[in-house]
């Protein structure tokens, strides 16, 4: 197909066109992570509105304003109950980092330690009295979790609650009028659009709205399941519920943020183990339980559940959301690999609507 200059030159009209935009949103990013939170609340409550507007009392059928309201208070139920479970195994660790007993658990990893510090030391032919693992791994274990350390993550938790507050506020506002006003989202986007462009927007909107929904709720069941898996076959070991439990939480929230929240998670993890041992097993032990068990059921998430997830929910390549990722990780660090898959989700939509003359386009988008 031949592609005329004009196109080219609607092609870069349109590329700075969605430079500005995209650079706007940027200034005013917080406002729009409300406005985009509220949107994916309102795609997954909606069904629920539509049943509770449909039935009948006393042969009225329930006002939309009040169906709003009523899945508004379950989505801040469903909140409400997951922070009543596990914000306090956050605060029980940190008391527990506070009252740490330092020589108990370096004597508890002392064995591995000592043999790692001989390895290094036949590898670089150093001495004894050149290396001390046993007193570097102390005096980092101090450094990270002493008062001050403690203290600024107090402050900061006050401070992340403080925010989250003002956010959970402002989100639960918007989603409310998101819910009872059905189409007002749209009615948004749209308006900054010109006419003759707002069926295809709007046709977007309805593509983009159905794969991040399914991206979203597959997120949320496959880190809910992690999590369970983890927190059982920790107590399976003999672990105590609590730290089992808070494992798994770590574990979950960490596998929002691609590959490297994992990882992150996996070392949070082993020091839980570390500082609290299963049973009698004694730190190392406990440490390679944490371990194997990870690994394992990591290795059947990123290898069975992940690409359904990432790939079948989102139709694009296992290949192409890698290589997307990495790009994302390159720009903006966690936040770019955090939001990559939904970022390049609506570019992909938008393209495919707008762009679809580009062979380039069309083989990415074809699958949508």
């Amino acid at each position: 197909m031949r592609v005329f200059p004009g196109t080219y030159l609607r092609f870069v009209v349109g590329a700075v066109v969605a430079a500005v935009v995209l650079s706007i949103l940027w200034f005013f990013s917080d406002i729009v992570a409300y406005i985009l939170v509220s949107a994916v609340l309102a795609v997954m409550g909606r069904p629920l509105v539509r049943r509770i507007v449909a039935l009948e009392i006393r042969g009225r059928h329930v006002p939309r304003s009040v169906a709003a309201l009523l899945t508004l208070m379950l989505i801040w139920v469903i909140g409400s109950i997951f922070c009543a479970l596990f914000v306090p195994l956050v605060f029980n660790k940190i008391h527990e980092l506070i009252n740490l007993d330092f020589k108990a658990v370096i004597a508890g990893i002392q064995g591995p330690v000592m043999q790692m510090q001989e390895y290094l030391c036949d590898l670089f032919a150093l001495s004894d009295k050149d290396i001390s693992l046993t007193d570097s791994l102390a005096n980092t274990m101090r450094d990270v979790v002493d008062m001050d350390s403690l203290n600024r993550m107090v402050s900061s938790i006050v401070r992340v609650v403080f925010s989250s507050v003002i956010s959970i506020l402002s989100i639960s506002f918007i989603t409310f009028f998101f819910l009872r006003d059905e189409g007002l989202f749209y009615s948004m986007v749209t308006s900054m659009v010109p006419s003759r462009y707002q069926n295809n927007v709007t046709h977007a909107l309805d593509s983009v709205t159905l794969l991040l929904s399914r991206y979203f709720s597959g997120l949320f069941s496959e880190s809910f399941m992690l999590m369970v898996a983890v927190a059982l076959a920790m107590m399976a070991f003999g672990m105590k519920a609590g730290d089992a439990c808070f494992i798994g939480l770590i574990m979950a929230v960490m596998n929002v943020v691609p590959y490297a929240g994992p990882f992150v998670g996996g070392i949070i993890s082993v020091f839980v183990g570390i500082v609290n041992p299963i049973g009698d097993m004694g730190a190392e032990n406990t440490a390679l339980v944490i371990v194997s068990v990870l690994l394992v059921l990591k290795g059947l998430d990123d290898f069975v559940v992940q690409p359904t997830l990432f790939s079948e929910r989102v139709k694009a390549h296992p290949l192409e959301i890698f290589l997307v990722i990495l790009m994302a990780a390159s720009l903006a660090g966690i936040w770019g690999m955090l939001l990559a898959i939904p970022s390049y989700t609506v570019i992909r939509v938008f393209a495919k609507e707008f762009l679809s003359q580009f062979s380039l386009v069309r083989k990415l988008t074809d699958k949508i």
